[in-house]
C-alpha cells in the first residue's frame, strides 16, 4: 500500500492518500437518508440481496459476526437476532456520521445487548487474529482504497473456516440490461439524488465508482490471492449485484 500512488475515486485519479476522506465526505453527505434512497434506488430489491446475503452466511447461534460498512445497520440487525445473546455482533464503518445513523436507528429499534459499534478502516481493521466466525462487507468494498490490502486484513481476523461474504454491485451479464442500467445510473440516478438528498455529486460518484469496481471473475481471483479458499459468486439481477463468498483455510 502505497501513499504516494494514485487511484480512483469514480472516474477521476487522486492521490491515494486523499480518497478515504474524500469518501468520508461523500457518505457525511448522504447519511441521514442513505436509508431512503437505497429503498429509492433499487425500488426495494435491496432487502432480498441483503436477505440472500444472511442466508448464505451459516450464522448460527453464538457466532461472533462482524459487518464492514455496516452502515445503518441492515445486516447487522438480522445477525444480532441470530447469534443470540451468546453471540456478538460488531457494527464497523470507516465513516462517523454512517455508524452514528446505524447506532441510533438499531437502539430505536431495541436492539442492544451483543452488539458494538466501531470506526474502523477495513484496511487495518483493529481486532485479534482469527476471531471472527464470518465477516460480510455490503455495498462497501468498491469504496475501499487498498481492496487487496483490506481482504488480507479480512482474512487474518476470520477465525480458520470463517466465511467472508462480499455483496457488492457489479457486471451485468446481459447486454440490453447493461445498457438500461447504465442509462439509469449517469441520467436518472444523480437527479434523484438531487431531488431526495440536495446532493447531485455524491450519486454521481456511486454511478462511477460502480463502474470502476472489478467484476465478478477478477474480484474472485482477488479473494483467492488474499488466501480465501472455495470463492464462488452468485449474480443477481442479471449480475447487477453479485455476492462473492470465500473461506479462510
Amino acid at each position: 500500500m502505497a501513499d504516494d500512488k494514485t487511484t480512483h475515486f469514480g472516474f477521476r485519479n487522486v492521490n491515494a492518500s486523499e480518497k478515504a476522506g474524500m469518501v468520508a465526505g461523500v457518505f457525511h453527505s448522504v447519511a441521514a437518508k442513505y436509508d431512503l434512497m437505497n429503498d429509492l434506488m433499487s425500488g426495494g430489491i435491496h432487502r432480498l440481496w441483503k436477505r440472500f446475503t444472511i442466508e448464505l452466511s451459516g450464522v448460527r447461534s453464538g457466532n461472533c459476526v462482524l459487518d464492514i460498512a455496516g452502515g445503518t445497520g441492515d445486516l447487522a440487525a438480522k445477525f444480532s437476532r441470530l447469534v443470540g445473546s451468546e453471540g456478538e455482533v460488531v457494527l464497523a464503518d470507516i465513516n462517523e456520521s454512517m455508524l452514528k445513523v446505524g447506532r441510533e436507528k438499531l437502539t430505536n429499534r431495541g436492539i442492544v445487548g451483543n452488539i458494538k459499534y466501531v470506526q474502523a478502516n477495513a484496511e487495518c481493521l483493529p481486532f485479534p487474529d482469527n476471531h471472527f466466525d464470518c465477516i460480510t462487507i455490503a455495498f462497501g468494498l468498491r469504496n475501499v482504497t487498498d481492496k487487496d490490502t483490506a481482504l488480507q486484513s479480512m482474512l487474518r481476523v476470520l477465525k480458520p473456516g470463517g466465511r467472508l461474504l462480499v455483496l457488492e454491485f457489479s457486471k451485468p451479464v446481459n447486454p440490453v440490461v447493461e445498457r438500461v442500467y447504465d442509462r439509469y445510473s449517469f441520467d436518472i440516478l444523480p437527479k434523484m439524488g438531487r431531488l431526495v438528498t440536495n446532493d447531485e455529486d455524491s450519486y454521481r460518484y456511486l454511478a462511477e465508482s460502480i463502474r470502476m469496481h472489478p467484476d465478478q471473475e477478477t474480484l474472485k481471483g482477488m479473494m483467492e490471492a488474499a488466501g480465501f479458499a472455495q470463492v464462488r459468486y452468485h449474480n443477481m439481477t442479471a449480475g447487477v449485484v453479485a455476492l462473492h463468498r470465500g473461506i479462510k483455510p
